[in-house]
């Protein structure tokens, strides 16, 4: 990854088609600044006035719409997706971004916040493509949906049929990438708010691969399901006491209040039958679905801590341990796109946009989409395995590397591996990079990362000068 800001910008903007090639220039050009100062408000991140206005005049263009500025990205990611041999997991999941703060735009914005009524925002749905190993290729798919208000009189038959359904998102992200070419293999993975059964559904009339974690306890089909000494009927106690196919250890990431840690779970898998019942909801063609359940369960969780537990459905075979462990492993990449959602809030400050009118907010919100998967690329570089083997120069030009040695070292070097250069970008925003503290967080990274570019800003002044 050239991580260069203007060639990035080029890359993943330039082929934007807003009906004016001035226009694409101008994207092209906030992009590399953005790219280069990403912290903050719009004014912090642009040098000065007239290049904020230059972005202000770009928003308000009829051709320059959220689909536009989000198309070339996304078409340099599914290339880069039917290039690639192995497996690649697309992970689907939904923020809120708030905008209540701008009362201009809450008659054009939905509900988001639980209960609160005077919330407004768009519920933004995601497709990240990433590998088995973490690596990030790019955002796929963007969905900004306004959630609507229900009439209280509105029927159960006019809500499954109304096409602003909410749940309708996943499969919107599914169309979003396509299927997968000949010889390829492309996983969705979703958190618990994608076990519906029309999107399940979709996921078998469509030929499609899944990794679902289950959030409901449904009532199993066909014959009788048999554990390790009963007979179930329902999913959740099934998986539980299916025989144990071996043991290992999982990734628990860290949450609000907790560190992340290595727990060792039991493993377990079956094949199961689910069909629709009586409750539910959405379209699908009535049919069972044979699919497999994977169960993980801590065994020894630490004192006071909850125990991890996974109920995972998929339609890849789990037949023995291994097939169920790669399973796992799939759904234990999940937290990537948490960690973009935290890097578009925390770092980018997506939801500081001032914008009063939507049409000028949703660009916006796409061309900070984008860069935010560009730079959790870099980010993620620091986790690969071979993160301490690989030379810092295979991603970063060599000047970023010697004025970050040199600031850091008081010597230009340029012998940093990749992890030793993100760790000192990071260093540059305050991070301390003691024994104990792991990989840096995306604050820190963010300020070293604007600090960084300050710096060699300073470094090719002094180059062109006499």
């Amino acid at each position: 990854m050239d991580v260069r800001a203007g060639a990035l910008a080029r890359q993943h903007f330039g082929a934007a088609g807003l009906g004016d090639v001035r226009r694409s220039k101008r994207l092209v050009k906030v992009a590399e600044h953005i790219l280069r100062h990403p912290a903050g408000t719009l004014p912090g991140k642009l040098e000065n006035w007239p290049e904020l206005m230059g972005l202000y005049r770009l928003a308000s263009a009829r051709q320059v719409t959220h689909q536009a500025v989000l198309e070339p990205h996304r078409q340099q990611v599914l290339a880069r997706m039917g290039r690639l041999d192995g497996v690649v997991l697309l992970i689907h999941d939904a923020s809120e971004l708030n905008y209540t703060h701008v009362k201009a735009l809450h008659d054009e914005l939905g509900q988001v916040g639980a209960g609160q009524a005077k919330s407004r925002g768009y519920i933004a749905q995601h497709t990240l493509a990433v590998t088995p190993g973490r690596e990030v290729l790019g955002l796929v798919n963007q969905t900004l949906h306004r959630r609507r208000d229900v009439p209280r009189n509105e029927t159960r038959a006019q809500k499954r049929e109304h096409p602003g359904r909410e749940s309708r998102l996943w499969m919107a992200g599914c169309d979003a990438c396509g299927p997968a070419p000949d010889g390829r293999t492309w996983v969705d993975i979703a958190d618990r708010g994608g076990d519906t059964f029309e999107f399940l559904c979709y996921e078998h009339t469509h030929g499609r691969k899944y990794v679902i974690r289950s959030a409901r306890n449904r009532q199993l089909k066909g014959f009788d399901h048999v554990g390790d000494d009963r007979i179930h009927d329902h999913l959740h106690e099934f998986a539980r006491d299916l025989p144990t196919l071996g043991v290992r250890r999982l990734d628990v990431a860290a949450k609000a209040g907790k560190t992340a840690r290595v727990a060792t779970v039991r493993v377990a898998a079956g094949p199961i039958t689910l069909g629709p019942d009586r409750w539910t909801r959405g379209r699908h063609d009535g049919r069972p679905i044979d699919t497999w359940v994977i169960h993980a369960r801590e065994t020894e969780p630490p004192p006071g801590a909850e125990p991890l537990e996974w109920i995972l459905l998929s339609n890849l075979p789990a037949e023995h341990f291994g097939q169920a462990v790669q399973l796992l492993d799939f759904y234990g990449c999940r937290p990537v796109i948490e960690d973009y959602h935290k890097g578009l809030k925390t770092g980018l400050g997506i939801e500081l946009l001032q914008f009063e009118r939507a049409d000028r907010l949703g660009p916006v919100i796409a061309l900070l989409s984008v860069i935010g998967a560009l730079l959790l690329q870099l980010r993620q570089a620091a986790r690969q395995r071979d993160a301490e083997l690989t030379a810092a120069t295979a991603i970063v030009p060599a000047l970023f590397v010697r004025v970050l040695s040199a600031k850091l070292y008081g010597k230009a070097r340029d012998d940093l591996s990749v992890r030793q250069f993100v760790i000192g970008v990071a260093r540059l925003g305050g991070f301390l990079a003691r024994q104990h503290d792991g990989l840096p967080g995306w604050q820190t990274l963010w300020r070293g990362w604007n600090n960084l570019h300050l710096l060699i800003e300073g470094a090719q002044l002094l180059r062109s000068g006499p």
